[in-house]
């Protein structure tokens, strides 16, 4: 039997562990991944602690944001339209599968499936030398993006990508990004790329300075300045992506958006209501769910271009990147001193 490492949640709560496991065979309609490298989200973090109602059930390997090599496929894969073969590059992301039957996936809302499966959380995920992947939702990289940089964009790239798209952000428009984090700064690149205005809000320097760097046209430090007065001496904002989890963070970004502005909320305050009873209710007029058509609906459609684009357009994905054994230590929430924005395992570093 052929063996690999992993990255194992033992028990919820429990430090990872670094365990040498069989290399799965891939079933029907699967492929078996050698990982190159695999992004670390803070949903590994609440997966890990088990902070969630619905629970993962260990032990199991963590992980969502992974890129690797297909070596092997199953009965069955590459015959379908998704078509993976050995030698293709693909993501694991966070929608393992889903039935592409029931109306929300037919509709381009495969993640609302009841029947879904989710990487590093109901099925084992990309913290480990080989992973499965169903073959219809393991999405190609493109060759011009390495897989150090395509990893993030799996999962923090995906969303804050449709977020934009959700906006419907225009040429010209001016959008507030809330949160300049591992979500945030990438958000700064796609509304750049759009041809957006944009409007940094955080209350680190350093968050602000990296949001200048990456084209933010103004910042603002919501610790020593009234976010929503400075943004009014602009004009308001057409549109704002609220990233930060705080309900004080949501009424900052309604009360800057102009009339007719839209509010895309992306983070959830730990309670899951925002502070202001009038934003609870009027926030959801302007949010509209937009499909490209041009791509597969659902994540697997909007994660292609998401891949794209920064490529296409210069764009930067500031990464800390740490070897696998340093997994071994507790799960816990950022603290000062830990990365700012995206955190990598490699597993084959030659391949970056």
């Amino acid at each position: 039997m052929t063996m690999m490492k992993a990255a194992v949640v033992p028990a919820l709560g429990s430090p990872l562990e670094i365990r040498e496991l069989a290399i799965p065979d891939p079933g029907p309609g699967q492929v078996l991944v050698r990982m190159q490298a695999s992004g670390i989200c803070h949903t590994d973090i609440h997966a890990a602690r088990g902070d969630w109602p619905v629970k993962p059930n260990p032990p199991f390997v963590p992980g969502h944001e992974g890129i690797g090599i297909v070596e092997r496929v199953g009965a069955g894969a590459g015959a379908g339209a998704a078509v993976r073969q050995v030698g293709d590059r693909v993501a694991i992301a966070w929608l393992g599968s889903a039935c592409g039957r029931c109306g929300y996936c037919v509709s381009g809302r495969e993640t609302l499936c009841l029947a879904q499966r989710n990487s590093g959380y109901s099925v084992d995920g990309a913290y480990a030398e080989y992973a499965l992947a169903d073959e219809r939702f393991a999405v190609p990289v493109p060759d011009a993006v390495s897989s150090f940089d395509a990893a993030p964009l799996t999962c923090a790239g995906v969303t804050t990508f449709k977020a934009i798209k959700v906006a419907g952000v225009q040429p010209g428009e001016r959008v507030g990004v809330f949160g300049v984090g591992g979500l945030g700064h990438l958000a700064v690149q796609y509304a750049r790329i759009v041809g957006g205005i944009v409007v940094a809000v955080d209350v680190e320097d350093a968050k602000l300075d990296l949001a200048t760097e990456l084209g933010a046209d103004y910042v603002v430090n919501a610790r020593t300045t009234d976010p929503v007065a400075a943004i009014g001496d602009l004009g308001g904002i057409d549109v704002a992506v609220a990233l930060a989890a705080t309900p004080g963070s949501f009424e900052q970004a309604f009360r800057s958006l102009r009339r007719g502005g839209r509010l895309v909320c992306v983070a959830l305050p730990a309670d899951g209501t925002p502070a202001d009873p009038d934003l609870r209710y009027r926030h959801r007029r302007d949010l509209h769910h937009r499909l490209d058509r041009r791509h597969p609906p659902g994540p697997r459609g909007r994660l292609r271009p998401a891949l794209r684009w920064p490529h296409s357009c210069g764009g930067r994905r500031p990464q800390a990147r740490r070897d696998q054994p340093e997994l071994r230590r507790r799960p816990r929430r950022p603290s000062p001193g830990t990365p700012r924005h995206r955190v990598l395992t490699c597993t084959d570093g030659a391949s970056l």
